[in-house]
């Protein structure tokens, strides 16, 4: 194996032998990075001397090229053949052989690359002696991924953040040409022809590397912010009425965090209640057929899943509304192997793309929340990752639980069905010195990079917060239904002039967007961009359709007052025949047996669940 580095595409592995010819070599080059014809080179430094020469004759021996040797790719100015020193024009000929702008990155991720992310500092009196404009090496800004003053910082920062990470990656001579970000891999090497497939052979080609496993130095997410109490006061509403654990899916944004240089913050806006199976001691996430749909209508808002938050609570003293302490004490864990395994899940599943690795993606924004008591029997509220390691471990099927210590993490062994390489750790023992110990078993803190999760100081609403919120979904263990008896009691309390405020609630609009009962999911659109921009006159807009008039007829059959109706129960809205008033002798009504829907007398089958009359 020779690896290959190039300046825009970072490092790729071509598999050769020593007397395979430079041409072949050359070819094989060609074919991995897709190249042209002409306009690179192959040299053996760095510095660009000792240029690689196609030649069908010498082989890579001749140029005493040895397996893990590093050669280096660079583009060259092409020059027209028969013209002296005319270059090809470089703007119709890209300066790289490779495709720019292949990787969406976050706009987040966009905005911070923009940043000059250095840290000011005032003029110190007793050491700068220089005029008001100049700089010193007392007072010159330092770099974001400064060790010594993360470490004065009021509480100390203890991990960089993952853009300062690049910085520091990308600040030396050749300003990050040759950073490359590598997610590690497990797996054996898929095609490997020198032997017999595993387990009957392996070898160092295909065989993949131990790991000796470092706490990571950097996060994706320096910090976690609910926008305001309520979001959460109404996710724990379930565990507080029925003693159950619950598991939740945070929708908001991504955005720059001032107070880390260059950190990014998680803001949760809403949580979505995916179906479960929920005990005191256990949750058991089902499969979510609305999954893709709760994704879209997320995005159409402007949010986007930005991490999972569970509870782990246990009434203490009912009296005083303690909580019991399990977690963050010297006897106990901050978060067990099964729950790392399922945040890795969570993780692989919503990768981080990054233009800096050769995949396109490395590690994930995606955060764990957890809802635990903390050591004065308060609800606490824990922000954790797992490590960009982690990720990969449980991705290729190398980490499981253990089945009594909830601390500890296993590295399975290898079988006949899975090659699994050998994972290690360094530790401290009795006598101080650092041994590296085998990874069966693991203490699972060396996979863990934990953050803030709170509330800020002044509540912020992306969503309305009402003395009746609509019910939240899959909760019908506490007699919570998202049904049309459930739209109408949530209408009632809105006058004719609060129609955008009554439309702003995430869980209403959820069930706006993905329920067959009601004509509206082309038509939310429209709803869902005026909530996103704040435009109250788009709602209104919407308010006047024919979809949602249809709504609000089926409403004023019920008698209710919402938004849009008349005290009466008659639409005003256009293009619609009035309703007579409930109780007339043509407003007769028949309630279906099924549904509870208020029909017309005339009706044979029943407007909302399309049963025949009975």
């Amino acid at each position: 194996i020779v690896r290959v580095q190039c300046p825009d595409a970072g490092t790729k592995r071509i598999e050769t032998k020593g007397n395979e010819s430079i041409a072949e070599f050359l070819n094989k080059i060609q074919k991995t990075f897709e190249l042209g014809d002409i306009g690179w080179n192959v040299y053996k430094t760095r510095e660009k001397k000792e240029v690689i020469k196609t030649s069908r004759s010498r082989t890579l021996d001749a140029y005493k090229i040895k397996h893990g040797d590093m050669l280096f790719l660079f583009s060259q100015p092409t020059h027209i053949s028969g013209q002296a020193s005319i270059g090809v024009d470089m703007d119709t000929l890209s300066s790289s052989p490779f495709p720019s702008g292949t990787v969406q990155e976050d706009e987040v991720d966009l905005l911070l690359y923009k940043e000059d992310g250095r840290i000011p500092r005032q003029k110190d009196e007793q050491l700068c002696h220089h005029g008001p404009s100049g700089k010193c090496l007392h007072c010159v800004p330092l770099e974001p991924y400064d060790e010594k003053y993360l470490a004065t910082c009021d509480p100390p920062i203890k991990y960089l953040s993952f853009h300062s990470y690049l910085r520091k990656l990308t600040s030396g001579v050749d300003k990050g040409k040759f950073a490359n970000l590598e997610n590690l891999t497990c797996k054996i090497k898929e095609g490997c022809k020198g032997h017999l497939p595993w387990p009957a052979g392996i070898c160092t080609k295909c065989q993949p590397n131990a790991v000796t496993l470092n706490r990571q130095r950097y996060r994706h997410v320096d910090y976690i912010m609910f926008e305001n109490p309520s979001i959460c006061d109404q996710f724990l509403n379930y565990w507080r009425s029925t003693g159950n654990q619950r598991i939740g899916l945070m929708y908001g944004r991504y955005e720059p965090h001032k107070d880390i240089p260059l950190g990014i913050r998680a803001v949760v806006t809403a949580i979505y209640e995916p179906p479960q199976v929920n005990r005191p001691n256990k949750v058991e996430l089902l499969d979510d057929p609305l999954e893709e749909s709760v994704n879209r209508f997320a995005a159409r808002l402007g949010l986007v899943p930005v991490g999972w938050i569970f509870t782990d609570l246990v009434a203490d003293d009912l009296t005083k509304g303690t909580v019991k302490n399990f977690r963050g004490n010297v006897d106990s864990h901050f978060l067990s192997a099964e729950e790392c395994i399922m945040a890795a899940q969570f993780q692989n599943k919503h990768q981080n793309p990054c233009k800096y690795s050769t995949e396109g993606f490395f590690g994930s924004k995606f955060v764990t929340v957890i809802v635990t008591g903390d050591q004065t029997g308060q609800i606490h509220f824990e922000g954790y990752q797992v490590s960009n390691v982690c990720m990969s471990l449980v991705r290729d099927n190398c980490l499981i639980p253990t089945k009594d210590a909830p601390e500890l993490g296993y590295i399975k062994e290898s079988t006949n069905e899975q090659y699994v390489p050998d994972v290690f750790y360094k530790d401290k023992d009795e006598y101080g010195n650092e041994v590296t110990q085998l990874a069966r078993p693991l203490p699972v803190e060396y996979l863990l990079v934990d953050m803030g999760a709170a509330f800020p100081v002044e509540p912020q609403f992306t969503f309305k917060v009402t003395d009746k919120p609509f019910p939240k979904e899959n909760r019908s263990a506490t007699g919570e239904m998202q049904d049309f008896n459930a739209l109408i009691h949530y209408m009632e309390q809105f006058p004719l002039s609060r129609f955008f405020e009554a439309m702003t609630e995430f869980h209403l609009l959820l069930y706006l967007s993905t329920t067959d009962m009601l004509p509206l999911k082309e038509r939310i659109v429209t709803l869902l961009e005026a909530i996103k921009t704040g435009d109250e006159n788009l709602a209104h807009d919407f308010k006047k359709t024919e979809e949602w008039a249809t709504v609000e007829e089926m409403m004023a059959a019920h008698g209710v007052q919402s938004p849009g109706l008349t005290r009466q129960g008659s639409y005003v809205g256009p293009g619609a025949s009035p309703l007579p008033p409930i109780g007339s002798a043509s407003g007769a009504m028949w309630i279906c047996a099924h549904c509870t829907f208020h029909n017309r007398l005339e009706n044979q089958s029943c407007e909302m669940c399309n049963l025949p009359r009975h």
